[in-house]
């Protein structure tokens, strides 16, 4: 891959504004985000494309990983690095083909082992696990217990991602229970300072990392 997919994974808000998703994104990334999912439920497809390129361009500028979440199209028109699929968002054989080899594929695959083994025969490049804890985004959303991560490791050779309710509370719990990294909403873009609690999940990584 030519991104590693590790410490944290932001995944940004439903933000109608462009100019201030930019600037929120643009914090997170100096922060030490490593990825950015564009994630805009809310949003208009001329709306998302605004949003989109306008993100394309930052993270290359910062080299992260731009990541389009659930559309496969909308990925490729934007250039982006890959795209993040959920179990009803098509394909993952299909998404795999027509993003080619150099893009990134990643794959919810919730609270269930199967799903990830699935995902990763299917050409999944690293896979979600969640919600780990309760969410404010998703407060019905299925729980994956902490213990997923330890199993895929033995038997999955991807990187790991965690999603859901994760706080700098409960993070290093994430990190130590094998997760390659968070995947962060509210806990992120929500905060006073963007660029600081970023930085605040980065050192975290880093500082767990060391000590294994």
């Amino acid at each position: 891959m030519r991104h590693r997919l590790a410490g944290l994974y932001a995944v940004t808000p439903d933000e109608p504004g462009t100019d201030i998703l930019v600037r929120k994104v643009g914090l997170a990334l100096r922060g030490g985000a490593s990825v950015v999912q564009y994630r805009n439920k809310a949003a208009a497809p001329e709306l998302q494309l605004e949003q989109g390129r306008a993100l394309a361009a930052l993270c290359r500028a910062a080299s992260a990983a731009f990541i389009v979440n659930d559309d496969v199209a909308l990925a490729l028109e934007l250039g982006a690095d890959g795209a993040h699929l959920g179990a009803d968002d098509g394909d993952l054989v299909e998404a795999r083909r027509r993003l080619g080899p150099d893009k990134l594929l990643g794959a919810s695959c919730y609270g269930r082992i199967e799903l990830a083994r699935a995902a990763a025969d299917s050409g999944a490049d690293y896979l979600a696990f969640g919600s780990v804890f309760s969410s404010v985004t998703k407060p019905g959303a299925v729980r994956a217990p902490l213990s997923i991560f330890a199993e895929a490791r033995r038997s999955i050779a991807l990187p790991l991602v965690a999603i859901g309710g994760i706080s700098l509370q409960n993070a290093p719990q994430v990190f130590a229970a094998g997760a390659d990294a968070v995947a962060v909403i509210s806990a992120l873009f929500d905060a006073e300072d963007i660029a600081g609690r970023a930085a605040g999940f980065t050192r975290l990584y880093q500082q767990l990392r060391m000590q294994q």
